[in-house]
């Protein structure tokens, strides 16, 4: 890791930069314990409609939880509601073998082929597979990918989120800059010199590679390169557009903007942190666009009073982006 100061941070600083944003959208569940559809497409044109692009089959769709069924329903239930807001969007999606399917180059393809066949551009989720490969076989298993689709993210995931992520060398980093159907990296180590590596290897390699935070931890990691995928997003996309949005422009509203998404980041991340989902879906409740705040009935929980302290986040962003929207 580089020991960054701050005079390099200043230097990456990018004001007025357009963000590219993508919400991996949360993945609503009844209490019945069977996945809520109508909230799902709700969630998800609401998403698009704020101006964010949408991520299905991630962590915060508990990719890790869904049988190969579930995982086809969400795509088809995405492609017809993207196009259905006639915004012109793809989507990114989650490829990851189920648990029922031996993980291997094969299966991984396979996923990556049932997802660009719904419209979507894969991001290969890390396994016990991808965890046990060094790093050229790791390389080499991102150019079997790219054999596959024409566009595809790989995702640098935090042992924090998940137990076979793991951060890349700076072999696999530059092995994967140098594919061209990869596109894009998901980095999510919650560290932002980390991050910042990634960035200035970027800048010298592929300027035109994107690498998305996924740092929830972090909300100005926007302002010196990052674009992002996050599923903190997922829990006020309207909040993350128009803080976007100020940047972009100029506006001194953006720090007020960013220090909410920060706000709200420290509270729903917290240890333990794959509990954010059941955050999320609380205070999708409290906002009044979810029936249900029950997660996946084999996911990590919050405690009951977790919703006194989101009702109360909820109520300030309403407060704050009543300007911003006109409402």
């Amino acid at each position: 890791m580089s020991a960054w100061t701050l005079d390099d941070y200043q230097s990456l600083r990018r004001p007025r930069r357009k963000i590219a944003g993508i919400s991996a959208v949360l993945l609503p569940y009844r209490r019945d314990g069977q996945i809520d559809e109508a909230g799902f497409r709700a969630h998800l044109r609401r998403t698009l409609e704020a101006g964010l692009g949408v991520a299905v089959n991630m962590d915060t769709g508990y990719v890790d939880l869904l049988t190969s069924g579930e995982k086809r329903r969400v795509l088809a239930w995405t492609t017809e509601t993207v196009a259905g807001t006639g915004s012109g969007n793809t989507f990114v999606a989650g490829a990851l073998p189920a648990a029922a399917i031996e993980a291997s180059a094969k299966a991984y393809c396979s996923e990556c082929e049932a997802i660009a066949k719904a419209g979507g551009i894969p991001i290969i989720f890390p396994s016990a597979y991808t965890a046990g490969l060094d790093g050229a076989a790791l390389v080499a298993f991102f150019g079997e990918i790219a054999s596959t689709t024409d566009r595809f993210l790989a995702f640098e995931l935090g042992a924090m989120f998940n137990p076979h992520g793991r951060m890349f060398s700076e072999l696999v980093l530059r092995g994967i800059m140098e594919i061209p159907q990869c596109v894009g990296l998901k980095h999510s180590s919650l560290d932002r010199a980390t991050e910042l590596d990634r960035i200035e290897l970027r800048n010298r390699v592929r300027p035109e590679f994107r690498i998305y935070s996924g740092n929830d931890l972090a909300a100005d990691m926007i302002e010196y390169g990052s674009d992002y995928l996050l599923g903190l997003s997922t829990f006020a996309p309207a909040l993350f557009a128009a803080r976007d949005k100020a940047w972009a422009s100029g506006n001194s509203a953006y720090f007020d903007l960013r220090d909410f998404v920060q706000y709200l980041g420290w509270i729903a991340f917290r240890d333990p942190v794959p509990a954010y989902k059941h955050s999320a879906a609380m205070f999708l409740k409290l906002a009044g666009h979810l029936e249900c705040d029950d997660p996946h009935p084999r996911a990590t929980r919050r405690e009951e009073w977790d919703r006194a302290l989101l009702a109360d986040a909820a109520g300030r962003i309403t407060k704050l982006l009543a300007p911003n929207t006109g409402s």
